[in-house]
């Protein structure tokens, strides 16, 4: 592995679940299991770690930026669940990858799924590609010094009035990563000390499409009361969520 990538696989080794989420699966929850690739490699000589951008027009978490992953299959474990939906979603080849970790199981109440995120060094880049149209927009490779910019940050604000961490992506920077993915790697990297603070990052709120499930919950509650926005932003059987 590069050198830069040593700090990374030492903070996978110290960083606790806490330092990653308020919400750790409790004894007894028999969750949904799931992992996610957070594959790093380079570009013109600068790290970058790989996301995809979800269908716009999917039922489920329409337009969110996540990494790799899914549910793991009976027998499987989190490494080998990573490795075979990233290859089955974009044709990443396991042979090329060099898994360095792995972080603490994230918990997601409101589906009861928890999910290992993986950490692997993309030693035999090749080009990639979307699988299946009809759940992945697109792909995005990162660069991890233009993703940290000040002017990429931002806050996300969610129609029931959670708001969280963000970050702007794409080649117009115009696609947000939020939600889940968002946390994971707003506090990791916070955790590394390699996320500059800023101070007021301006607020953004979600594209219409981003949207079309809450207001389809929301339209179905017999209550009229809105769904909690944690069930927004949860992964679904695909893994990745937001």
């Amino acid at each position: 592995m590069p050198e830069w990538l040593l700090p990374i696989a030492e903070a996978a080794r110290q960083i606790k679940g806490s330092d990653l989420t308020a919400f750790l699966p409790p004894e007894g929850s028999n969750p949904r299991r799931g992992a996610v690739l957070m594959l790093f490699g380079e570009h013109d000589g600068r790290g970058d770690l790989m996301l995809t951008e979800r269908a716009h027009d999917m039922r489920s978490h329409p337009g969110q930026v996540s990494f790799p992953g899914g549910t793991i299959d009976p027998g499987e474990t989190p490494i080998a669940a990573a490795l075979r939906e990233a290859y089955e979603e974009i044709g990443v080849d396991p042979a090329g990858v060099v898994v360095f970790g792995t972080l603490p199981e994230l918990w997601l109440p409101p589906s009861n799924f928890a999910v290992t995120p993986v950490l692997a060094w993309w030693r035999d880049p090749h080009p990639v590609e979307v699988a299946s149209p009809d759940e992945v927009h697109e792909i995005h490779r990162v660069v991890l010094e233009e993703l940290f910019a000040p002017d990429r940050r931002i806050a996300v604000r969610h129609p029931s009035g959670w708001t969280g961490p963000g970050f702007l992506i794409g080649e117009d920077h115009d696609v947000i990563l939020w939600g889940f993915t968002g946390g994971i790697i707003t506090r990791f990297f916070d955790f590394l000390g390699w996320l500059p603070p800023v101070a007021e990052p301006p607020v953004h709120e979600l594209p219409s499409y981003m949207l079309a499930e809450y207001q389809r919950r929301v339209d179905d509650a017999s209550d009229g009361d809105e769904p909690d926005s944690l069930d927004i932003l949860d992964p679904d059987e695909r893994g990745g969520g937001s």
